[in-house]
């Protein structure tokens, strides 16, 4: 008969961290889809490309700022534009190059959302009650360094 190991400490504080990252994910999903038809995904490129100089990011920028790979990339591109939130414009200086531009009503979409956005953060962390003190570390540790 075999023993399962027993996780280390990190381990246990890890599961647990994916554990609030999972719920917060799920709670901001779908709130910005109920509230503004935009999915999580769809509202972090949006405010990617408002914080980038001229709006534009070239494909692979927002897919790295994003943390998905480029197929993926592309599909939510498409969704951005046939909203109506961006368009496609190909690099003067190398014409492989593609870029994804922000449109004003991609701005005016992104803008509206926010306020759900942070409101519906706000009360997801504090749902965590259990990870009450993981969410103050992190507050802690990470609000000073972020923008």
């Amino acid at each position: 008969m075999s023993t399962q190991p027993t996780p280390s400490a990190d381990a246990h504080m890890w599961h647990r961290f994916l554990a609030l990252h999972a719920h917060v994910e799920h709670r901001l999903s779908a709130a910005l889809q109920r509230h503004h038809g935009l999915g999580l995904s769809e509202y972090r490129a949006l405010g990617f490309l408002a914080d980038a100089p001229r709006n534009e990011l070239r494909m692979q920028e927002l897919a790295d700022r994003l943390g998905l790979n480029q197929s993926s990339v592309t599909r939510l591109a498409a969704r951005l534009n046939a909203a109506g939130f961006t368009y496609r414009d190909v690099c003067e200086d190398d014409k492989r190059g593609v870029y994804t531009v922000l449109k004003d009503e991609g701005r005016a979409r992104h803008a509206e959302a926010t306020a759900t956005y942070e409101s519906t953060l706000g009360a997801a962390l504090e749902e965590a009650a259990p990870a009450g003190a993981a969410v103050a570390a992190l507050r802690e540790a990470l609000g000073g360094s972020l923008g």
